[in-house]
């Protein structure tokens, strides 16, 4: 059996193996449209009957060399690049799930998400219901109905830095006959690879991590290919019964393993056009290319500030899954044994102002709405990105009104660290 490439080597090499005389470095084709010498052969692309390009919303050659890196890294059959991570979520879920269907959620998933499945797609006739990840399979098992599509949850919660169970949401999920979609942005396939552990679709916002500079909106999804649509084809006709819209093509039996991706690329990005731009998707690229390099850099640094946060007098309580103590620590290591990511959520004695004017003293690190890229950055989510929420709601997302969510980058941890001395000082 020929050997796999290691994720090092994906990120660096997968996705483009040129021909002779071609561009060793992925190009940017930066075109919206593609010329063909027959009507017949634009009519064939159309028809799904053959593979290639033909206008940009829908496939463009450096994007999908993007994607075919991330599904190599993921493990996955396939992968599509969308404009934004909220993008892949929305575009993953109603792809199986249309007004009258079910989604069961972790409550502790980010809460742009949050507020995406619960309030927006509410609207479209999807209700979702929001369950504690933490409790036993049973009590979870009771929140699914017979309208159920999908579960959902991230590997790593944001902001609270919760530690999903994926094998045993994976096990729900299947008894009930549904697949498993996980968001592995703050993890990336470098730290966890969530089809090794039975989920069945994963997705990105590649803003994050993957693109490392915070320089390129982006997000994908990536399909395992190893969920059976035709064993449950009566919970989803959308791909196992004839598309009018494509002459009666029926997805599961004209692509197989890709049936989702393709549906969801031919489908919902022509119709919908959340598209991510070739130019982005380069730019991707070249931070997947030393994705395996800062995530250990990353997580070092953020387990040597949390380790100091936690013995500092002004601070409160420190949520880390990498140290030692943390409630989600043994999940972590079973999951994540190299390391988790560079985010690190804690709170400070005090009042929610006092949290706020820490952040005002702060020098070089910033307060700014990104997480999850190069530079250290910090933000407090119950009154920047999970201002929407309620009190009641924020709980219920595991956010702590007194939370701070401090983003690890790959400075000199030294600095860092002192910078967040001076500012607890005041």
């Amino acid at each position: 059996m020929e050997k796999k490439p290691s994720i090092g080597t994906l990120c660096v090499q997968g996705g483009w193996q040129p021909r002779s005389g071609q561009p060793r470095i992925v190009p940017i084709v930066q075109s919206t449209t593609f010329k063909y010498d027959t009507s017949e052969d634009m009519a064939r692309l159309f028809d799904l009957e053959t593979e290639g390009y033909f206008y940009s919303r829908l496939q463009n050659p450096t994007c999908d060399a993007v994607a075919a890196k991330i599904a190599a890294l993921e493990g996955g059959e396939a992968a599509m690049l969308l404009s934004s991570g909220q993008a892949a979520n929305l575009y993953a879920v109603i792809n199986i799930c249309e007004a009258g269907s079910h989604l069961v959620c972790s409550s502790t998933i980010y809460g742009g998400t949050f507020n995406l499945f619960g309030v927006t797609l509410r609207k479209f006739g999807v209700e979702v219901t929001f369950v504690n990840p933490d409790l036993p399979e049973e009590e979870l098992a009771r929140a699914f109905r017979p309208t159920t599509r999908a579960v959902f949850g991230e590997t790593l919660s944001n902001p609270g830095m919760n530690v999903l169970d994926i094998e045993k949401f994976a096990r729900l999920a299947h008894s009930h006959g549904v697949p498993l979609i996980i968001d592995n942005t703050f993890a990336t396939p470098v730290n966890c690879r969530p089809i090794e552990w039975g989920a069945d679709l994963v997705t990105h916002s590649t803003t994050k991590y993957m693109d490392g500079h915070a320089t390129s909106l982006g997000g994908a999804i990536v399909d395992s290919g190893n969920f059976d649509w035709e064993a449950q084809a009566d919970k989803y006709p959308g791909l196992t019964t004839p598309d009018a819209s494509y002459h009666g093509l029926t997805y599961t039996k004209a692509f197989g393993r890709r049936a989702f991706i393709t549906k969801a690329t031919a489908q919902l990005m022509r119709d919908m056009g959340a598209c991510q731009s070739p130019m982005n998707a380069f730019l991707l690229n070249l931070g997947l290319e030393t994705l395996h390099l800062r995530m250990p850099r990353h997580c070092s640094n953020a387990l040597r500030v949390a380790s100091w946060l936690r013995d500092n007098e002004s601070v409160a309580w420190v949520d880390y899954p990498g140290l030692e103590g943390d409630k989600y620590h043994d999940l972590a290591m079973k999951y994540m044994p190299g390391g988790t990511c560079g985010v690190v959520a804690f709170g400070l004695k005090g009042s929610r102002e006092d949290a706020i004017a820490f952040m005002d003293r702060l020098k070089f690190i910033s307060i700014v709405t990104h997480v999850a890229d190069a530079r250290t950055c910090v933000l407090h989510p119950a009154s920047h990105t999970h201002r929407q929420l309620s009190d009641e709601q924020l709980r219920e997302a595991g956010v702590a009104p007194d939370l701070i969510r401090l983003s690890v980058g790959i400075e000199d941890v030294r600095d860092i660290i002192d910078d967040l001395d001076q500012a607890l000082r005041g």
